[in-house]
């Protein structure tokens, strides 16, 4: 007989008899008398586990080693400790996972076409549906002044709208000095520097100011929505949301949607007018053409139909940026590499779509000659 502890092994010359606790305290023990048994027992020996005490897991594997896998010759007192090493011989017999023959070439090439095509849709799919909550929750809301979370919209409206103010001047006034220094460049061999006035007036009142503000708007608060509510994903509070009987949706997402569909015409106005006023300063510097000057011909030349043309873009921005940024926040699995992933894809998104309604928008207006 052999022993370790209080789990023993004995040969007999007919079953070999297993006796004590077979628990991973004894493995070490275990391992070497079983590997050194193995050896000296027929391939087709019984193992008689009826005096057995406790066993788990790592007992239950070194029986059916001894058993050469097989469950059927190994003798147990109870059906507790044939129904585990049933279990671990089941385990133990699951074929591998296979891996994935790895394309090369055309077929790697196709195969990563129709990933990103069915990734695209099911995100398009995954946003309309979205979309269709926020309505939905609007509706719903629209009518109960106090089911309105006054406090944390006005919060999200000084983060999203108030302190983006600086960057979102500066950025359109350094584009606007950009815009009219080439266009002076380029129109000053045609003897037509004068119209880089319109041509800073046009591009910002229709297109520049609400898509330079749109963009910072998506890298800089539809990022942060992401990163909030992923990080409350993983934290499980948001699980701790829906036990107190409310919606994540009320709670969570129309304070942001409403605070950046009042900041985004906002701050669109003051791009506007940053980006024009860095235009004028390149005139008056390079041009010479004198601030009354600038104003007169922009007055002149310029339509109010302009700036509404790039005003009426601001609340379908905020409300893509807002709708992308939270999708994508409850979209985290926990961990923070997940947190971090779908915060990139957060703004990768919300930039992609802001351009495509933007380019959209542009050939609609022209075909109605707006």
């Amino acid at each position: 007989m052999s022993e370790t502890g209080n789990a023993s092994i004995a040969e007999t010359g007919g079953p070999i008899v297993a006796s004590g606790d077979w628990t991973l305290e004894h493995i070490g023990h275990l391992a070497a008398l079983c590997e050194s048994l193995k050896r000296r027992v027929g391939a087709d020996t019984r193992v008689d586990a009826a005096r057995l005490g406790r066993i788990d897991t790592a007992g239950a594997s070194f029986l059916l080693d001894l058993a050469d896998k097989d469950p059927a010759r190994i003798d147990v007192a109870d059906d507790a400790t044939r129904k585990l090493i049933a279990a671990v011989a089941r385990a133990g017999n699951a074929p591998a996972a296979k891996s994935r023959r790895k394309d090369a070439g055309f077929l790697a090439s196709v195969a990563n076409i129709g990933a990103a095509l069915e990734g695209f849709w099911d995100n398009t799919v995954a946003l309309i549906g979205f979309i269709g909550l926020i309505l939905s929750a609007f509706s719903r809301n629209a009518l109960l002044p106090r089911r309105w979370r006054m406090t944390s919209t006005i919060s999200h409206i000084e983060q999203t709208g108030l302190n983006a103010l600086p960057i979102v001047a500066l950025l359109c006034f350094l584009v606007g000095a950009v815009v009219a220094f080439l266009g002076a460049t380029v129109l000053k061999e045609f003897g037509a520097s004068l119209f880089t006035v319109e041509l800073v007036g046009y591009s910002f009142l229709r297109e520049f100011g609400v898509l330079l503000t749109a963009i910072m708007v998506a890298g800089r608060s539809g990022s942060a929505f992401t990163a909030q509510i992923g990080s409350m994903k993983a934290r499980e509070e948001i699980d701790a949301i829906r036990t107190l009987g409310l919606e994540p949706v009320d709670v969570l997402v129309m304070p942001r949607v409403i605070a950046l569909l009042v900041s985004m015409p906002i701050l669109t106005l003051v791009g506007m007018l940053a980006g024009i006023i860095g235009g004028a300063a390149v005139c008056v510097l390079t041009l010479d053409i004198s601030p009354l000057m600038f104003v007169t011909r922009l007055h002149e030349t310029t339509t109010v139909r302009h700036f509404w043309v790039g005003m009426s873009k601001a609340p379908i921005f905020a409300f893509l940026i807002a709708a992308i940024g939270c999708l994508e926040g409850f979209k985290v699995s926990g961990s923070a590499e997940s947190v971090g992933s779908h915060t990139t894809s957060s703004v990768v998104q919300s930039i992609f779509v802001v351009i495509l309604i933007d380019a959209l928008a542009a050939i609609f207006f022209m075909e109605i000659n707006l």
